[in-house]
């Protein structure tokens, strides 16, 4: 019997993100593993997911993933079938993307049964288009070599194309390290005043975003200065710089992000 590799997205906060489909695809492996190194799930109680799939979920660490996966998934997946539980969407992130293609060149088949991602839940929490971000960009947990210029150049070729940014905070979750939203930003600031350079100064439209999806979800849209004074609580973060908009994404960063009218260009 042909075994089978079946990616399954868990959503962002807790463990009712799992679909029903997510759920009876889970129920009807043979071996269920998962992993919560890639993201923060804030809300997720383990023993309750366990309870929701019907069996036992086994955690894998970033190790058992990306160095050990022939041994700990793809030999099972060879001949049984094995769900993978991952937080948000499967394919978003690249270790889970390298996963499936080391299985299909296994000749393991894979199935996705897909969740909501961060990279589709933030416009809908910032009522910005979806179809109008650019690039996304990613703080790491450290910079050993100095804060990582592509961050701030993605942000910057975004906007002179007028697309919106997505900023990705990393939070290294076994290492219990993460980046808080003032820090990101005062260090995008002082690259941008290094190279003499306007993209992000301290009066740049910004929004703050912690616990996406979260019911206490905080989410503050204004100046650079005016989010970094802002408190956010603990992680995960995103940022989002705003570029040119469209009245309705100005009401919305006003009404649902509390912009003040003027930053944003509406009318008083």
């Amino acid at each position: 019997m042909a075994g089978e590799l079946v990616f399954i997205g868990l959503g962002l906060q807790d463990e009712s993100g799992l679909s029903l489909r997510g759920q009876e695809e889970a129920r009807s492996c043979e071996h269920l593993f998962g992993e919560l190194y890639t993201s923060v799930m804030p809300g997720l109680d383990l023993e309750n997911l366990k309870r929701v799939v019907g069996k036992e979920v086994r955690i894998l660490s970033r190790s058992d993933v990306e160095e050990k996966a022939e041994k700990v998934i793809l030999s099972r997946a060879r001949m049984k079938k094995v769900g993978f539980l991952v937080p948000g969407d499967p394919m978003v992130a690249t270790t889970h993307a390298d996963l499936r293609l080391r299985a299909h060149k296994a000749g393991i088949r894979t199935r996705i049964v897909h969740a909501a991602s961060v990279m589709s839940a933030v416009a809908g929490a910032t009522g910005l288009q979806s179809y109008k971000f650019g690039r996304t960009a990613t703080v790491p947990v450290s910079w050993p070599g100095g804060f990582p210029e592509s961050v701030y150049t993605t942000i910057r070729d975004n906007m002179t194309t007028r697309l919106h940014s997505l900023v990705l905070l990393e939070v290294d979750v076994e290492g219990r390290k993460h980046i808080p939203i003032p820090e990101a930003l005062r260090q995008l600031v002082l690259f941008s005043e290094r190279r003499k350079e306007t993209a992000i100064t301290t009066e740049t439209l910004v929004v703050g975003i912690a616990r996406l999806e979260a019911p206490d979800m905080i989410i503050r849209a204004g100046t650079v200065s005016e989010v970094l004074s802002a408190g956010f609580g603990d992680p995960p973060y995103v940022l989002v710089f705003p570029s040119h908009l469209h009245f309705m994404e100005a009401e919305a960063l006003h009404f649902f992000c509390g912009a003040r009218r003027e930053l944003v260009g509406l009318k008083p």
